[in-house]
């Protein structure tokens, strides 16, 4: 089952099972791509379909405008993924995806469209908000933090044509987190969350992750891994293990 017309440019597919009865859309953190996924689709059982979400301003879409808000980006993703709405549909976000994803299920689900599951990784929920002006550093600073959260490789750092093309993503993305606005009550989703966190974040403690509880009246399970903001990188296995075990038991 696939997204037609204009949507398909929102999602990757980097190992299509068509016999899958899942589906996982996953949404990337700041500054990231689709292909950031790959590994975790590879990984993924032959049951589960992964749809890379792609942002507008990166990799082949590189000469589309960037977009500035979470609001937005949600907006546009829940355009394409409405197509799929007969699948079993469940979201994962990393970080900023983490806030676009949930923002996605709320407005699927307004329009009645079922979500299996959601799944937020290192973020904080977003009834919790906490001032982040990373996106207004220079990008000396801003490359150093890159590095420190293991969000830029450190060949990458050292190529100045690399860093060129990413600091501008990577500061928009930041500046759509930190301008987000929660406009919930709690209790905003009936799916089941589950959120993942590194239990070495400094993004977001694990009592922080904990809070994503009050955004559902469905289950809520949190699953915690050692490392920091970036732990995907050393625990794909690890991560599809969660994915699978909540996706079988429903």
């Amino acid at each position: 089952m696939t997204a037609t017309g204009a949507a398909d440019a929102w999602i990757r597919r980097f190992h299509p099972k068509p016999d899958g009865r899942d589906l996982l859309a996953c949404f990337p953190h700041a500054g990231g791509s689709a292909s950031y996924y790959f590994p975790m689709s590879a990984a993924l059982p032959d049951r589960t379909d992964m749809l890379a979400v792609q942002y507008p301003g990166r990799q082949e879409r590189r000469a589309e405008p960037l977009i500035g808000s979470v609001d937005e980006l949600a907006d546009r993703a829940t355009e394409s993924l409405l197509p799929l709405r007969g699948a079993a549909l469940s979201l994962f976000g990393h970080s900023l995806g983490a806030s676009v994803a949930f923002e996605v299920a709320r407005r699927l689900e307004q329009r009645g469209v079922r979500v299996r599951a959601l799944f937020v990784s290192g973020r904080r929920p977003p009834s919790l908000h906490r001032p982040d002006n990373a996106h207004q550093a220079d990008d000396r600073a801003l490359v150093a933090d890159l590095l420190a959260d293991g969000g830029i490789p450190d060949a990458a750092a050292l190529d100045p044509e690399i860093v060129q093309l990413v600091l501008p993503v990577v500061r928009n993305d930041l500046r759509a987190a930190a301008t987000y606005t929660y406009r919930g009550s709690g209790n905003d989703l009936t799916c089941p969350v589950v959120a993942l966190t590194g239990d070495r974040d400094p993004k977001v403690t694990v009592a922080e992750a904990r809070g994503w509880a009050s955004h559902t009246t469905g289950p809520f399970s949190l699953r915690v891994f050692p490392g920091g903001h970036f732990y995907l990188l050393e625990h794909w296995q690890a991560v599809v293990r969660a994915i699978s075990d909540e996706l079988g038991d429903r």
